[in-house]
């Protein structure tokens, strides 16, 4: 559960510390921790809590969104968070704690992949906004932008109701607009490597599958030493011919047919279709397509094939091309980002390629 937090904005007077003295009020952190508007955050943060009197009572946004923001300055993995947190007084102001406590982590590294899962793509681009607003607002309340007075402030109401845009930020000085790649973290991607890896997947959910018959029937017979030794004789080569590569393509998809025939027939049975975890139900549907696309790329002799599958644990990541020297295609997501007076946004970021110059006038008017 999510208890909303009223006393979210804490003062570095009123931080206690065990040895005595005061936090440095110059410090980065408490500039940082007093820059940040904590509590307009709460609404869309208590959205990923279904209630709000059942369960354990959940960290506040302060703490949430303050461990990715310093995790992300200080490129930390997830378990150096919680140390650099409990050795530093400093960022336990910045999250918002009371006083400083070093007998142990304030949370588990665990917790952070949650905290990231809270924060999607939207709440983010809806946090920079607020923060970015603010600063215009500021910048104009002291007389420093008297030539946009016509433009929409932060209290006006918006076409799209609550959801802030870039659209109702003031535009002005000099507007940056680029388009990248965010790599995903797969390993490089091949035909050969991703059958293999499908036909290994089927064949550990033909495994479990076969649990309830496993003294009474034999195994079906997937020939998997057999398919091991096709793929390593080819993946070990250095050179690899294509017409070497191309036969060992149509063995794996053999054998990945035969596997799949051999799950469908086990899951026409509901309860056992039932043993295999979420997680290998999600696989199995991605290894359907996969071996769909793989197939039609054999037959017609083609490397291009439409929404193409390059990685099974991720099936929504694409092949970029960006043609960069070393490197023509990146596998991830495409991000196309303005610059408005030292303040990034996001304008789109899509898995699915796109071309950045349909944006150019939205992003500019």
């Amino acid at each position: 559960m999510y208890i909303r937090k009223t006393d979210q904005i804490k003062f570095s007077d009123d931080f206690f510390l065990p040895f005595g003295g005061k936090l440095n009020k110059d410090n980065r952190w408490v500039k940082l921790a007093e820059m940040i508007p904590w509590s307009d955050f709460e609404d869309a943060y208590a959205r990923n809590f279904k209630s709000s009197t059942r369960g354990e009572e959940a960290f506040s946004v302060r703490v949430a969104l303050g461990t990715l923001i310093l995790q992300t300055r200080l490129k930390l993995v997830d378990a150096e968070v919680p140390l650099q947190v409990m050795e530093n007084p400093y960022l336990q102001y910045f999250l918002g704690f009371d006083g400083f406590e070093d007998t142990r982590p304030p949370f588990d590294a665990s917790l952070i992949t949650h905290f990231r899962k809270r924060f999607t793509p939207d709440i983010l681009m809806e946090i920079n906004n607020m923060i970015a607003m603010k600063e215009f607002e500021a910048v104009e309340d002291k007389g420093e932008d008297d030539d946009h007075h016509d433009a929409p402030g932060p209290s006006e109401p918006s076409d799209e109701g609550s959801q802030i845009s870039f659209s109702n930020i003031p535009k002005k000085g000099k507007l940056i607009l680029d388009a990248t790649c965010a790599p995903g973290d797969i390993r490089f991607p091949t035909d050969l490597r991703l059958l293999n890896e499908a036909r290994e997947k089927l064949e550990m959910m033909i495994d479990v599958l076969h649990t309830p018959d496993i003294a009474l029937v034999a195994k079906p017979r997937t020939y998997r030493n057999r398919a091991r030794k096709n793929y390593l004789s080819i993946e070990k080569q250095h050179k690899k011919r294509s017409k070497t590569v191309r036969k060992a393509i149509r063995k794996q998809l053999g054998y990945v047919k035969r596997d799949l025939e051999y799950v469908e027939t086990y899951l026409k049975d509901a309860a056992r279709a039932e043993l295999l975890t979420k997680r290998q139900h999600s696989e199995l549907e991605t290894i359907r397509k996969l071996y769909e696309q793989q197939n039609t790329m054999y037959e017609t002799k083609t490397h291009s094939v439409p929404n193409r599958i390059v990685s099974i644990s991720q099936p929504h990541i694409r092949p970029i091309f960006r043609g960069k020297a070393g490197s023509d295609v990146e596998f991830g997501c495409k991000v196309m980002t303005s610059v408005v007076d030292g303040y990034t946004f996001i304008e789109k970021l899509d898995f699915e390629s796109f071309n950045e110059g349909t944006l150019l006038q939205e992003a500019v008017l």
